[in-house]
């Protein structure tokens, strides 16, 4: 009997009006979870948890970097949300109370946590953790400038997955750094040709590898979102990557350990809405039983159960 693992999905006080893929594969699967946020990362309950994702946050305390809509209503209550939680818990700003949540959940891996994060929460959480104690948050989110030496600070001996890489300082650009390749500002591939593949694995000398990449098919689908995949020059020496598109140097999946903990970032928004806008109605999974995209998201659901019952044997 597999034992499912304890479940935490992170989002902050107050959410974006679109829809999270894991939200939707944990429900349709009924797996039980709970919901956290910031005062609870700082108050230290992800000791409670094995297993904790992460999705459309933005570590930076950028607002998702959604300028253009910062006068719709549901992102003047975001930021009104997180500026108060900043204030209650004794921080001068929002960029710096992200850090301290980065800080502890970069705690809480590497004392044997599971980490899963897609879209925005695959590249902003390296960014916040390569920039704690510089500010590279332009003065329209904050108030005050970047620092003039931000580029030189930054200390990518911090970060989990990615090195090497160029924040974006325009607050009117929607992209956080050079991580991401894809839309926007790149033009948006035909979704009838845009696809990437999983690579193969020996289950005896990389079993976590073959386990977070077992699928019914070789080839996926792909599908875009504020992180559409990752730039290959910028991920780690010794991250594995497990899907990539192929001819093209993006990657979309990738695994690697920090600590006694592990981590899979996997790029993209939702596996079946190829362009998920704001507002757009949540995808019915009743219609896609079989996705392939949706299966690797489950795959890491029992990933920390299966990697249990292993060590056992």
């Amino acid at each position: 009997m597999c034992i499912l693992p304890r479940i935490a999905v992170y989002a902050p006080e107050q959410t974006l009006p679109w829809d999270d893929a894991v939200l939707l594969a944990l429900t349709y699967a009924e797996v039980p979870y709970d919901m956290i946020y910031d005062d609870d990362v700082l108050d230290g309950r992800l000791s409670e948890f094995d297993w904790l994702h992460l999705h459309h946050e933005d570590f930076t305390g950028q607002y998702g970097k959604f300028y253009t809509y910062r006068t719709m209503p549901w992102y003047i209550e975001q930021q009104r949300a997180a500026e108060a939680t900043a204030r209650r818990r004794g921080f001068r700003k929002v960029s710096v109370l992200k850090s301290a949540v980065t800080e502890a959940i970069r705690e809480y891996v590497g004392q044997g946590g599971f980490l899963f994060a897609m879209c925005s929460g695959t590249d902003t959480f390296d960014l916040a953790q390569a920039a704690v104690g510089t500010d590279i948050v332009p003065a329209e989110y904050d108030g005050d400038p970047v620092d003039p030496d931000a580029l030189q600070r930054l200390d990518f001996d911090r970060t989990f997955a990615f090195h090497n890489f160029r924040p974006s300082f325009n607050a009117n650009e929607y992209e956080h750094a050079d991580i991401d390749v894809g839309p926007p500002p790149q033009p948006l591939r035909d979704p009838a040709l845009d696809f990437f593949t999983l690579f193969e694995f020996s289950a005896k000398w990389d079993p976590v590898p073959t386990m977070l990449t077992q699928n019914h098919v070789a080839s996926v689908k792909g599908f875009v979102g504020q992180t559409t995949s990752f730039r290959k020059a910028t991920v780690k020496p010794g991250v594995v990557i497990m899907a990539e598109a192929p001819g093209r140097d993006e990657v979309k999946y990738l695994h690697g350990t920090f600590g006694q903990g592990t981590f899979t970032f996997y790029a993209g928004h939702d596996p079946e809405d190829y362009q998920h806008f704001v507002g757009d109605p949540p995808t019915d999974l009743n219609l896609h039983r079989n996705s392939p995209g949706y299966r690797l998201i489950l795959n890491n659901v029992l990933f920390p159960a299966a990697k249990k019952k292993e060590q056992k044997t």
